[in-house]
């Protein structure tokens, strides 16, 4: 896999395309923390790393649905990517629909939501937008 940010997003996606209760992704640190900034802004409901059959860690992430069965979230993005890396300085990382969504930046303080990152004046690489 050669991206496998961009894989986790579209597992998030296509489960809750499919309005699947749970989605389950294979583990990393990068993508746990991803995932736990998604839940902690409200994009999903819970997070959770177990070991499968297999003996390999996965991440079960608990998917959020609001009015009418309709996932948490309308959008998720990827900005970087293999190909491209794109890098904003704090002070020029750009709101996301004018602040209604959050972007997630690797830092050299870690990977942190947009305004975490504002607030710690550190820019980085943009991995995705979610609104």
């Amino acid at each position: 896999m050669t991206d496998p940010i961009a894989d986790l997003l579209t597992r998030i996606r296509n489960a809750g395309m499919a309005q699947h209760a749970k989605a389950r992704i294979p583990h990393s640190r990068i993508k746990q923390h991803v995932v736990e900034i998604l839940e902690r802004e409200g994009f999903l409901s819970g997070v959770e790393i177990v070991t499968a059959e297999n003996g390999r860690k996965e991440i079960v992430v608990g998917m959020r649905y609001v009015n009418d069965n309709k996932v948490a979230f309308h959008e998720m993005k990827r900005v970087s990517r293999p190909g491209r890396r794109v890098y904003f300085s704090a002070s020029e990382i750009p709101p996301v629909k004018s602040g209604l969504g959050i972007s997630i930046v690797s830092t050299s303080k870690g990977v942190v939501c947009d305004r975490e990152a504002k607030k710690m004046n550190v820019g980085g690489e943009v991995l995705c937008t979610v609104w």
